[in-house]
This record gives structure tokens, C-alpha cells and sequence, in this order.
């Protein structure tokens, strides 16, 4: 009998069903139709497949010492048994009620095996789980001592002496490691820079003017704008999407009007671009690493950058140039995927669009993208698209066996447990360059046959 059989026996009959065993005993003591009735009374009893089985008399117990089965007097202190039989080991290896069949030797000795065996491999998964869990915090207390050495180094030699040191291979190193959360926001400051003179009184001017067209917006007709500081209006939809995950730009999140701020303040400041969707990813990044209104002057010259301007302004001729780039390093790099793409009609414009747009804070995990960002503000445009590269190059197997669909929706949004050094190691491997040419000559060319062919 499989020991989880007998400890129903053993412990399923007593005050597991009382609502049931008590009203049984009641109806067979005045139909007297089952039980024992032997000394003239019936002792209360429970079912056992259909069949009333009563309790043990004393005298059972003491002609049967060995049955193991102790009555409720025989326990100190009034215990019932219920409460002394309180483990896997007592059910498995008590020995059965006199009027059950007694167990044999060999299955008493497989109960015992496999009561071993079940121990023994709860004792092997928790020796395991523990080994793992001390690896795990060993891990994260080394990563931690890193950033921490990183960010003293950060705060006492590189930002003091910024102009001089951040050139130098002591803090190229350190980006590219990743700059620690604790000095990220200064280190982006300082390496975006503010070349459009953005004050932060122009973005409190930006600001208020944003909320009179806002309020205005309320009670204007549909149509009644044409500018595109209207598109102020559809910021508040975009919101809902950023970074759903952490609930913290949504409505009634700490920073939904601080984003909602930013992003309708550049609408107002920059009213020939106005809101393109998308750019509430890279506010939301930039908030979270700096000041309101730092990141504002951030966000304003970011985006002032060729690349980002190009496509925010919807520039086809620049975005076909920029497109056919990628592509050329795209082939000379992954030639094999690249040839797999063109057969499935998997264009870079369905997955890098929405990488530029977001600066990858859309496709990959936060803090993976937070890495991307570090490199890519100290390189520069090239960057972004070395790092797609690096994307495709890390998870070229998968690819190459996906069709269309399931591509589009695998770049669309990349695995969560993404690991920043896999990637890195990926983007590594990747070469900016075509034959001699380097990445700016390659994009100079395309841009000038672009424009040939747009005239």
C-alpha cells in the first residue's frame, strides 16, 4: 500500500469529516444496521470505502500492544492522537490500527526506502536552493562594491576635472562597464551638454504656456488647431503607454505631471516638431535620472541631435539614408541574417524605427537600455546603431528561425531577462566599418544619393 493511501487511513478518519462521522454515528446507533454493538453500545466510528469501521476498545489496546494505536486517555495532558501524529515520518512509519492488515516486512521496509529517499531529496534541494541563494548574494554584493568603487572614482577624479578626464581611457573604461545609478544623472548632463542654451527659466516660460494651451484645449472644438503645439493633446495618450510596468507615469503615479510637463513644454518650445510619439520614453528616462527642468534642457538638446531630429521631423530622405547605412553594416557583419531578413521581407524600418525613436527604453529592460544610453552618449549616433547590431548578433540563432511575424514581434520587444554583458560582448564583436570606410563616410554617401534622388 503507497504510504499517502495509509496516512489517509491513519489520520483521514478522525475529526477530518466530523460533520459527516458524527451524523453517521447517530443514524447507526438508532438503526443499529453497522458497527460494533457487541458490548451493547456503539462506539462512534468512521467510513472507510462505504464501510462504518469503529474505533479501537481498550481492550484491543491491550491485547494488541504492538499495534501502535493509542487511545485519547493514553496520551499525557489529553492529547488527542491527531496532535502527537504530526509528521510524514509518523505516518509512514507508525504501524497500522489492529483492524487493519498489519503491514509486511517488505512493505514496511519500501515505506521506510522511500520515506528516505523523499527526506533525502528535500535535504538535496535545500542544500541547493541555499548554495544558489549565497552565489546569488555574493554576486550582488561584488557588483555592488564595483559601483560603489566606480562612483568614488566618478565623483572624486573624473566630474571634478571633467573637460580633461572624460577623453581619458580610465573613464571610457568606466562607461563602458556602466556609469553607477548614484552618478548617472551627472555624467548625462555633462555628456549631452546644452549647445541650444536652454535655461531653466525658458523651461518654466515653456511650462506655463504649455498649461494655458492645455486648459484652452478643453473647451476648443475639434480642428480648431493646426499647429502642432495642438499635439500637446495627444501626450496625455502616450503617457498611458511608458513604461506600464512600473506604474509610476500613469495617472495618479509620482511622475505623471512631471512627464506630462516636460513633454508639453518641448511641444511649446519646439512647435515645428511637436510631439511624435515615442518621445515620452526618452523624457521618462531622462527623468529618472535628473531634476525636472534638467531634463528638460537634456531632452531639448538630445533631440536636437542629427539622427534624432531627422526622424522626429519625419525627414524620408535622411531616414532612407540612415536606413541604407545600417543595412550596409548589417550585411557585413551578419551576412546570413541579413539574407534571412531580406527573404522575409523584414525591413530595418519595422524594428530600428522604433529602437531609434525610443533610444531602446521600449524594447529592452531598463536597466539594459540605462547601459545602452551611457555608450551612447559618450560615442554618439554610431553608437545606436552598432548597438542594434549587437541586438541581432546576440539572439542570431533565434532569428534565423523565425518568420516574418514572429521576428517583427520578437524585436518589437525584447526577452526580459536580457543580460546587459551578453549584449555588450555582442556589440563588441561588431565592426563600424565597410571596407575602409567608417561609419560617417558610409552615412555621407547615402545622405548625398538620397538627395540626388529626392531632386
Amino acid at each position: 500500500m503507497l504510504p499517502w493511501i495509509f496516512a489517509f487511513q491513519r489520520c483521514g478518519g478522525r475529526n477530518v469529516f466530523v460533520w459527516k462521522s458524527s451524523q453517521d454515528a447517530q443514524n447507526n446507533n438508532s438503526s443499529g444496521s453497522c458497527g460494533n454493538n457487541s458490548s451493547g453500545g456503539s462506539t462512534p466510528g468512521w467510513k472507510l470505502f462505504g464501510r462504518l469501521v469503529s474505533k479501537p476498545s481498550e481492550n484491543d489496546i491491550t491485547s494488541n500492544p504492538e499495534t501502535g494505536w493509542l487511545p485519547d486517555a493514553a496520551i499525557s495532558g489529553g492529547k488527542r492522537y491527531e496532535d502527537v501524529v504530526a509528521s510524514s515520518s509518523a505516518l509512514i512509519l507508525h504501524n497500522r490500527p489492529s483492524n487493519l492488515p498489519a503491514k509486511s516486512h517488505d512493505e514496511e521496509q519500501k515505506h521506510r526506502q522511500e520515506y528516505q529517499q523523499m527526506v533525502e531529496a528535500a535535504r538535496k534541494k535545500e542544500l541547493k536552493e541555499a548554495k544558489q541563494r549565497k552565489k546569488q548574494l555574493q554576486k550582488q554584493l561584488k557588483i555592488e562594491e564595483q559601483l560603489a568603487n566606480a562612483a568614488r572614482i566618478w565623483n572624486n577624479e573624473i566630474l571634478p576635472k571633467w573637460d580633461i578626464m572624460k577623453t581619458s581611457r580610465k573613464a571610457r573604461d568606466l562607461w563602458w562597464q556602466g556609469i553607477p545609478p548614484s552618478v548617472r544623472g551627472k555624467v548625462w548632463k555633462l555628456a549631452i551638454g546644452n549647445d541650444l542654451n536652454v535655461t531653466h527659466q525658458l523651461y518654466n516660460i515653456c511650462l506655463t504656456r504649455a498649461q494655458e494651451r492645455l486648459k484652452a484645449a478643453v473647451t476648443a472644438q475639434a480642428g480648431d488647431n493646426v499647429d502642432k503645439e495642438a499635439s500637446m493633446e495627444l501626450i496625455q495618450l502616450d503617457i498611458a503607454r511608458t513604461f506600464p510596468h512600473l506604474c509610476i507615469f500613469q495617472r495618479g503615479g509620482p511622475y505623471y505631471d512631471m512627464l506630462h510637463c516636460l513633454l508639453g513644454a518641448y511641444v511649446c518650445y519646439r512647435p515645428d516638431v511637436g510631439y511624435v510619439q515615442g518621445m515620452s520614453f526618452i523624457a521618462a528616462v531622462l527623468i529618472l535620472n535628473l531634476e525636472a527642468a534638467d531634463a528638460f534642457v537634456c531632452f531639448a538638446n538630445l533631440l536636437n541631435r542629427p539622427c534624432h531630429m531627422s526622424f522626429f521631423c519625419l525627414n524620408q530622405t535622411l531616414m532612407n539614408a540612415y536606413y541604407a547605412a545600417y543595412n550596409d553594416f548589417f550585411r557585413e557583419n551578419l551576412p546570413r541574417l541579413h539574407t534571412h531578413f531580406t527573404n522575409s521581407s523584414l525591413s530595418a524600418d519595422l524594428y530600428l524605427l522604433d529602437w531609434l525613436y525610443t533610444v531602446f527604453a521600449k524594447a529592452m529592460p531598463l536597466d539594459v537600455a540605462c547601459r545602452v544610453w551611457d555608450v551612447f552618449l559618450r560615442d554618439g549616433e554610431e553608437f545606436l546603431f552598432k548597438a542594434a547590431l549587437g541586438v541581432l548578433h546576440l539572439h542570431q540563432d533565434v532569428l534565423l528561425r523565425m518568420d516574418f511575424i514572429h521576428g517583427a514581434q520578437f524585436l518589437t520587444k525584447l526577452p526580459d531577462d536580457l543580460v546587459a554583458d551578453q549584449l555588450f560582448r555582442s556589440i563588441e564583436a561588431i565592426h563600424m566599418n565597410v571596407g575602409k570606410q567608417k561609419f560617417g563616410e558610409v552615412l555621407a554617401q547615402h545622405i548625398d544619393r538620397c538627395q540626388q534622388e529626392s531632386s
